[in-house]
């Protein structure tokens, strides 16, 4: 496990982190269609908090595309780096996901976080920002629509309708299992919404989250729970 410091010249003020996320959304790619699904690795990072004792844990689990089994993985545990504040918790996140995708042994191919690219208020979510750092294709995948508008999929596993900002679409709420409440996808960095839509169900053969996220979430938990107890002692 690493440990992750908050680093130097970090953003202290919403401000700060707005002219942040205003100078890195420019470069922001969107017209790559990104590595095909099923194909190659793919990795899912997650985060877990604890507030009261200001910890925060990351995982970053990599999985074969083809087959889902895992290849690798690692966690990175770290001070809070930013108050929570809805459409900046980025800046909450980055360092400690950023210090377990480079703690991996092996390059992680496309990146899966839990939350959102493009479908975010100021159009630059967790996944583009992350993406953008590291050039790595990235897409996000959320469990709820955060402040969009969408129409209810088709009942069938596969089904889509827009996720929209008024006319603009800024994802698709996805339906990964027939009759189950869809997930809502959006592109990150480097991947297009159709072949970010075709990661999120090679992902998901048996439930609702791919199972990148489900693997990170259960061992940014197991992290968070071993950093605190660390904490703790000290």
């Amino acid at each position: 496990m690493t440990t992750v410091d908050i680093p130097a010249g970090w953003p202290a003020t919403e401000e700060q982190a707005r002219a942040v996320q205003d100078r890195l959304r420019a470069g922001t790619i969107l017209d790559e269609p990104g590595p095909p699904s099923g194909t190659g690795r793919v990795t899912g990072v997650d985060v877990a908090y604890d507030d009261e004792r200001d910890v925060v844990a990351a995982a970053a689990v990599v999985l074969d595309a083809a087959t889902l089994e895992v290849v690798a993985e690692a966690t990175a545990v770290g001070r809070i780096s930013f108050p929570y504040v809805p459409g900046l918790l980025a800046f909450r996140e980055i360092p400690t996901v950023l210090a377990a995708l480079d703690a991996l042994p092996c390059p992680p191919g496309l990146v899966v976080c839990d939350g959102y690219g493009l479908a975010h208020p100021r159009r630059f979510g967790l996944a583009s920002h992350l993406g953008v750092l590291t050039g790595l294709p990235t897409i996000g995948v959320a469990k709820n629509p955060f402040t969009f508008t969408y129409d209810d999929p088709g009942a069938r596993r596969g089904e889509w309708t827009p996720l929209l900002a008024g006319a603009e679409e800024v994802g698709r709420a996805l339906r990964t299992r027939a009759a189950v409440k869809p997930v809502f996808v959006s592109v990150g960095h480097r991947v297009s919404l159709d072949n970010a839509c075709a990661h999120t169900l090679a992902l998901t053969p048996s439930y609702r989250l791919p199972e990148t996220t489900r693997r990170a979430d259960a061992l940014c938990r197991r992290a968070l729970r071993e950093g605190v107890l660390s904490t703790s002692s000290e």
